[in-house]
């Protein structure tokens, strides 16, 4: 939920143009709360022990329909819609796997889990910032 909460915080700010899309309820005055609501929660659960792994197929679908979702929304900014749905398919994919396999390496090497999570949320965290982050 952290990309969903960026976009949304993007489009508010007005660093993203959503214009008259489908997707212009991102930059409404009450849902980046939202998402940043369901962001904080995600950030907290993905630290419990009973949280299913992010590569089983309801975690994993859902995250590719995530990263579509936000991608779609910074294609419509830039007028490549389907460009932008893919790229963000692509890297929910690639931050799905490569962000799992990253951790457990991490988790190894610190001998326990908590410090890889808090800093692959940081990174999830800032490397979102950046992406919406806008050009001068």
């Amino acid at each position: 939920m952290t990309a969903p909460a960026a976009i949304s915080w993007a489009a508010y700010l007005g660093w993203l143009h959503l214009g008259d899309s489908w997707l212009a309820s991102l930059g409404y005055a009450f849902t980046q709360w939202i998402f940043t609501v369901l962001a904080i929660a995600e950030l907290i659960s993905d630290q419990l022990p009973s949280t299913p792994s992010r590569k089983v197929p309801m975690q994993f679908g859902a995250r590719i329909v995530m990263g579509a979702f936000c991608g779609a929304a910074v294609g419509i900014s830039g007028g490549l819609v389907i460009g932008g749905l893919i790229a963000g398919m692509i890297g929910a994919v690639i931050g799905t796997l490569g962000g799992a396999e990253i951790r457990g390496r991490l988790s190894r090497s610190f001998g326990q889990d908590r410090p890889a999570a808090l800093i692959e949320d940081a990174v999830a965290i800032v490397g979102a910032f950046l992406i919406i982050l806008p050009l001068p």
